[in-house]
């Protein structure tokens, strides 16, 4: 596999909700976009930099006019990550850029629908203990 980059974009997203009469603002990481990069490490980066520049959270597009520029403060972390923290319209969020370099992939896979005496043991007995979510492999 020859090596394939990436620039990955997580955004700090916030939804509302209410609660006994209180409004939460629950934040969560989520990524929100993979850009595949044709060429090498150093292209990678020009295009995390570039991104991290002029990105564009949704979290402020949503309520941005046309001509709107957010105030904008573009950290690059010692590992190479971009922290951006970007201000408009008293709304304040961040992201984090990072160009990445994909090295493994694996397609999902399902196992075969379960048989009417598997279903029956299933119930019966209960599930059947599952190995260790990830072990080392020796």
């Amino acid at each position: 596999m020859t090596a394939q980059w990436y620039v990955l974009i997580e955004e700090d997203t916030r939804v509302t909700r209410a609660a006994d009469g209180v409004k939460l603002q629950l934040h969560r990481w989520a990524l929100v976009a993979r850009h595949h990069v044709s060429g090498t490490e150093a292209q990678a980066l020009a295009v995390a930099e570039d991104a991290a520049l002029h990105y564009m959270p949704d979290l402020l597009a949503r309520h941005a006019r046309p001509g709107d520029t957010p105030a904008r403060s573009a950290f690059l972390t010692s590992d190479g990550a971009w922290l951006v923290w970007l201000r408009q319209h008293h709304r304040e969020c961040h992201i984090r850029v990072t160009a990445a370099r994909l090295v493994h992939t694996q397609e999902e896979t399902q196992a075969p629908p379960k048989t009417l005496k598997e279903k029956v043991r299933h119930a019966l007995e209960g599930p059947e203990p599952s190995g260790a979510a990830w072990a080392p492999r020796s």
